[in-house]
């Protein structure tokens, strides 16, 4: 009867940890080192978490999958809408807008390299 106990303390303990690394780890970023107001705000918004999340892994793929001449284009962009993005602040709203926007230019990237190959 012990060990029975002492095992389901040890799994509930283990599962209570996985959840809270899992959350502090959401975005795109590490939640518990955000140091702006803008990244606090995504981190405690689920929708802009995610949105973060999806926008990131995207621009990875795009960023490997086209040429070089595009590649330094698309890191350009992505370096002015971080600033645009920061300039949001806590605003949910303009947060909500600013990824959008990255999400479909980037999403037109994706669309090329589909139609065209990444080379």
């Amino acid at each position: 009867m012990k060990t029975i106990i002492h095992t389901s303390t040890l799994f509930f303990s283990c599962l209570f940890s996985l959840a809270f690394a899992t959350a502090s780890h959401a975005a795109s970023f590490n939640c518990a080192a955000a140091k702006t107001v803008t990244e606090h705000t995504i981190c405690d918004t689920r929708s802009l978490n995610d949105a973060d999340v999806k926008m990131a892994t995207t621009y990875n793929i795009v960023r490997h999958l086209v040429p070089m001449g595009t590649r330094s284009i698309i890191q350009d962009q992505q370096i002015k809408w971080l600033k645009l993005r920061d300039d949001c602040r806590d605003s949910v709203s303009c947060l909500t807008d600013v990824y959008k926007m990255q999400q479909q230019r980037l999403d037109k990237y994706m669309s090329r390299i589909y139609q065209q190959g990444p080379f």
